[in-house]
């Protein structure tokens, strides 16, 4: 059974091209490196980033924004209703310190938000997938499982995803005004928001810097899967009334704070 969008089973593919490229160099020794100018991280990101913009290309005649070509004036960017928003490879220190957490991201764009998004993780051979009003998936070995967020239960321990490295004031500020435990879940990469989508945390609070196509793809994961990504404000961490992340809004394509949330 594919996707209920052949755009987006289109998609998919190419993550999975992109993801070949990046594993032939991600499965190299790191050493052989060392007296050449380029590093593995930046050769697979680049690998990665050609194959996505020509395949793209292949199938569509939208505009593209990547991290590797992020120089895009903004008097142009600003006339865009739909574009592709793409990280080839997101998760640095996870390629480098080879735990497997790093993905290949590709989101539609429109009308400032994500409604369809592919996160790939090459070394974990899983993919998330999510269409805006079609749902959710996570995607093994030609195996599709829909996936949905799983809403917080009272007297649940509430599981948070967070860094490995310590936590921030405003984390333990909001962690404070959860009522019950708190149990922090890590994990690398745009895979953090994609744990809140399949249902294995409830909360995901970003209070780091970010740019746009670090989350767009799971993001759309993330809202498809029935979970809601908010700017997140320091000061009231827990708002309703929290906006929506978007995207494309401003000349900068850096992030507010944000929370993921079910």
């Amino acid at each position: 059974m594919g996707l209920p969008d052949p755009l987006a089973q289109q998609v998919l593919h190419i993550t999975k091209l992109a993801g070949d490229k990046i594993m032939a160099i991600y499965e190299k020794d790191f050493a052989i490196y060392e007296k050449q100018d380029t590093s593995p991280l930046t050769e697979a990101d680049l690998a990665a980033h050609h194959v996505i913009v020509d395949e793209l290309k292949s199938i569509s005649e939208l505009p593209i924004l990547s991290e590797e070509s992020a120089d895009i004036d903004w008097q142009e960017r600003q006339t865009w209703q739909q574009y592709w928003l793409v990280d080839p490879l997101d998760g640095t220190k996870e390629f480098i310190k080879k735990n497997g957490e790093f993905t290949v991201n590709i989101a539609l764009i429109d009308g400032g938000k994500p409604v369809m998004g592919v996160v790939y993780a090459p070394a974990l051979n899983k993919a998330y997938v999510g269409i805006e009003g079609k749902g959710a998936w996570t995607e093994q070995d030609g195996e599709l499982t829909a996936i949905s967020a799983k809403v917080h239960s009272a007297g649940e321990t509430w599981k948070i995803v967070g860094s490995r490295s310590h936590q921030s004031p405003e984390i333990q500020n909001l962690m404070a005004q959860l009522d019950g435990g708190t149990e922090l879940v890590a994990m690398g990469s745009s895979l953090k928001l994609c744990l809140v989508a399949e249902g294995e945390a409830h909360l995901y609070p970003r209070l780091g810097p970010t740019s746009e196509w670090d989350t767009g793809a799971a993001h759309a994961v993330a809202t498809a899967a029935g979970a809601k990504v908010t700017v997140l404000d320091p000061e009231n961490p827990l708002d309703p009334d929290a906006e929506a992340l978007t995207y494309n809004q401003k000349e900068s394509v850096l992030n507010p704070f944000f929370l993921v949330s079910a």
